[in-house]
C-alpha cells in the first residue's frame, strides 16, 4: 500500500527529531510517558518510529496504479457518466473520515498496524474480487466504447467510478498514521455499501432495462450481452457477501478490538508510571498534590 510519504527537506543538520522527542519539551510529565510508551509499542511490534521530515508530497509517492486511477476518477467525472450523488460521495466519505480520526478515533501518533493477517486463501479471494470488480468491469466499458454500446458504458461506469476511488482511499488512509484502525476499516465499508446499490441498479440495466437483442444476432453479440448480464450479477454477489461476510462480523470488530486494546494499553502504562513517579516524589510534594 502507498499513498502520502514524506520529503526529505534539504536542512543542514541531518539529525531530525522523533515526534517524542520534541513533544517531550513542551508537553506534561504524563503526556510524556504516554508518548514514551507509543514509540516503545512501535518498536516492540517491528514498527519503525515515525519521523516527520519537510512537507508532504503527494504525487511524488503515487505509484504507478494509483495515478491510473486518478486518470479514471477525472475521465469518468468529466465525462458525465457518473451520477451527482457518486460524485458526491467520496467527498463525504472523506469528511467524515477526516472527523472520525479527529473527534472519535484517534491514532495517538501510532504507526499504522495491519488489521487482518491474509492467509493463501484470502489472497485468492482479494484477487478475484480485483478481476471481478475492477479489470472485468473495465474491459466491458472499453468495449461498450469500441461496440458503441452506450447503454453497456454508462451502466458499468458508476461501479467501476466508486471503486477506484475506495482503492485510491484505501491506499492514502493505511499509509498515514493520523488514521487508526477502526478509520481505516470504515473506508472499505462505507464504499462497498454505496456500491452495492450501484450494482442493484447495474443488475436492472442490463436485465430488464435492456432486453432485446438485435435480429438474427451474431455470437459474438449473444456472448456481450450475456456477459454484461453475468458480470453485473456476480459483482453483486460478490461485493454483497464481502459486505455480509467479511466486512461486518470480521474485518470490523477486529479493528476495534487491536485499537480499544491498544489505547487500554497507552493508559495502563501512562496510569503505573504516574503511581510509579508519585512513589519516588519528596514528602512535601506528595502532600502539595
Amino acid at each position: 500500500m502507498s499513498g502520502v510519504s514524506l520529503a526529505v527537506s534539504g536542512a543542514a543538520d541531518t539529525r531530525v527529531p522523533t515526534p517524542t522527542q520534541t513533544q517531550t519539551q513542551t508537553t506534561p510529565l504524563r503526556q510524556r510517558r504516554r508518548l514514551l510508551f507509543q514509540q516503545e509499542h512501535d518498536v516492540a511490534s517491528g514498527s519503525p518510529p515515525q519521523v516527520v521530515v519537510g512537507s508532504m508530497n503527494l504525487m511524488g509517492s503515487l505509484r504507478v496504479i494509483e495515478l491510473q486511477l486518478v486518470a479514471f476518477i477525472l475521465v469518468f467525472s468529466a465525462s458525465g457518466l457518473v451520477s451527482l450523488m457518486d460524485l458526491v460521495f467520496p467527498a463525504f466519505v472523506s469528511i467524515y473520515v477526516f472527523a472520525l480520526s479527529r473527534f472519535c478515533f484517534p491514532s495517538y501518533g501510532s504507526a499504522p498496524q495491519q488489521i487482518f493477517e491474509a492467509s493463501r486463501w484470502f489472497q485468492a479471494y482479494v484477487v478475484v474480487g480485483t478481476t471481478v470488480g475492477l479489470f472485468l468491469p473495465l474491459a466491458y466499458v472499453l468495449g461498450g466504447f469500441g461496440r458503441g454500446d452506450q447503454h453497456a458504458v454508462r451502466s458499468a461506469s458508476p461501479h467501476l467510478f466508486l471503486l477506484s476511488f475506495q482503492i485510491l482511499s484505501e491506499n492514502i488512509v493505511t499509509s498515514l498514521s493520523m488514521f487508526s484502525a477502526p478509520v481505516r476499516a470504515m473506508v472499505p465499508l462505507m464504499y462497498t455499501v454505496r456500491r452495492i446499490s450501484v450494482d442493484i441498479h447495474w443488475l436492472q440495466s442490463v436485465w430488464f432495462n435492456h432486453t432485446n437483442l438485435p435480429p438474427n444476432p451474431l455470437f459474438k453479440d449473444v456472448a456481450w450481452f450475456w456477459f454484461g448480464r453475468i458480470l453485473a450479477l456476480t459483482n453483486l454477489l460478490y461485493y454483497s457477501l464481502n459486505l455480509f461476510g467479511f466486512l461486518i462480523p470480521s474485518f470490523l470488530p477486529r479493528a476495534f478490538q487491536r485499537y480499544f486494546q491498544y489505547v487500554g494499553e497507552i493508559h495502563a502504562k501512562a496510569a503505573q508510571d504516574f503511581v510509579v513517579n508519585k512513589s519516588h516524589l519528596p514528602e512535601k510534594q506528595k502532600k502539595s498534590q
